[in-house]
């Protein structure tokens, strides 16, 4: 009789003011540090388990849908739970709350940053923040593919020949990723209409959207970042890291906003603030184009992603297990892993410039591999190595 209890679904204990809820959140924000994973956890612990705030399945819906849309997961099962409790305004509530102390944060940190970018001990620490940042991209990449690919002969070719791909011309990511994941959903469960006139006109269609959200910015700087960030936000499939080569290639190799070694601490500062690592669209936005280009940044990114949960999410509950859906997506995020893991070649040839930096990485690698959800102590630790080496 137990076990059939211990089965079922948690009921909520208590039903929580809004206003509670959003307060819980702006704390996760606060301390919320180790990743997605992490996060997504202190969520069940807190919300499902202790409190009994949350349905369990409702929880676990969240989750999935995160898993298959684009965006960070934490952020998106965030946002899920506040449209359960009050539609998209308790979403864009509970999301406003997360967001916010690592926004503060990460603007403060950029403040200084331009403002003493010249001070040797700013160099010093990004000295040492830099390869232990490419060594947590590196494992990031390895284990989401691991998690993805699994035996899959398919998707591990995918995950190849994207990392090639990016690592030796750095080409256009969002392309790479829907590519693969309609080529994954043709392998993998074809819908009718395309069994029946293979390739006869589907592409086109799917085409459209695709090449306009993919078109290069146009107008005023603010304007480029709005629409840039847009894109950045409606393709982070499989990791919040995922999003690391798409910026380098357009904040670094298109725009030409930053060099890439201000892109290395911009990546620096999303793993070290706790929340989502996409905050770094902030401090981008922030060295760009000042509060505005961090406020428009940031609005940007999230954007999609917040779209993402309340304009499918019913409906995605209803056909998560859709065979069609879930090939697209391990397509996507194959090619996502493999994206990271380019990425990392490309950076760490500015990251790596000497021997010592060369020690870090390999520490930082064992590092990261041995410990979980340590990220911010390893980037903190590399930047006093750093100061160590180099000095103040």
């Amino acid at each position: 009789m137990s076990d059939e209890r211990s089965s079922e679904p948690t009921a909520p204990a208590e039903q929580p003011t809004f206003a509670r809820l959003v307060s819980y959140f702006l704390g996760l924000g606060t301390w919320g540090f180790g990743g997605p994973i992490a996060t997504v956890g202190y969520m069940q612990r807190d919300l499902v388990e202790r409190r009994g705030w949350l349905d369990r399945q409702d929880f676990l819906n969240g989750v999935a849908l995160g898993q298959t849309m684009p965006g960070p997961l934490a952020a998106q099962v965030v946002m899920w739970i506040g449209y359960l409790e009050a539609g998209a305004g308790g979403a864009l509530a509970t999301a406003a709350a997360f967001v916010l102390p690592s926004l503060v944060l990460v603007l403060v940190v950029a403040f200084f940053y331009v403002r003493f970018s010249g001070l040797h001990v700013v160099q010093s620490l990004f000295y040492g923040i830099a390869p232990a940042v490419m060594a947590i991209i590196a494992i990031a990449a390895v284990k989401l593919a691991r998690l993805t690919n699994q035996s899959d002969v398919r998707l591990w070719s995918i995950t190849f020949v994207i990392f090639a791909v990016t690592a030796l011309t750095g080409a256009e990511i969002a392309l790479l990723f829907i590519a693969a994941g309609l080529l994954m959903l043709a392998l993998h469960a074809p819908p009718a209409f395309l069994r029946r006139r293979r390739g006869s006109g589907s592409a086109a269609l799917l085409g459209l959207p695709f090449s306009v959200l993919t078109g290069t910015a146009v107008g005023g700087t603010l304007v480029s970042l709005g629409l840039f960030f847009l894109k950045a936000g409606a393709f982070i499939f499989g990791s919040g890291l995922a999003i690391v080569p798409f910026l380098k290639e357009g904040v670094v190799s298109q725009h030409h906003w930053l060099t890439q070694g201000q892109f290395l601490d911009a990546v620096a500062m999303g793993l070290i603030t706790p929340g989502p690592v996409v905050i770094t669209a902030a401090f981008i936005g922030y060295l760009v184009g000042g509060l505005a280009g961090a406020g428009v940044a940031t609005i940007a990114i999230f954007t999609p992603i917040y779209l993402g949960v309340v304009v499918p999410g019913k409906w995605f509950v209803r056909h998560k297990d859709n065979a069609q859906v879930r090939a697209f997506v391990k397509g996507a995020t194959a090619a996502a892993a493999g994206a990271i893991a380019g990425a990392t070649v490309v950076l760490t040839r500015s990251a790596v410039t000497d021997w010592p930096t060369g020690a870090i990485l390999v520490v930082s690698l064992v590092f990261t591999w041995r410990f979980k959800n340590k990220e911010p102590v390893l980037v903190l630790l590399a930047g006093i190595v750093g100061i160590l080496l180099k000095g103040v």
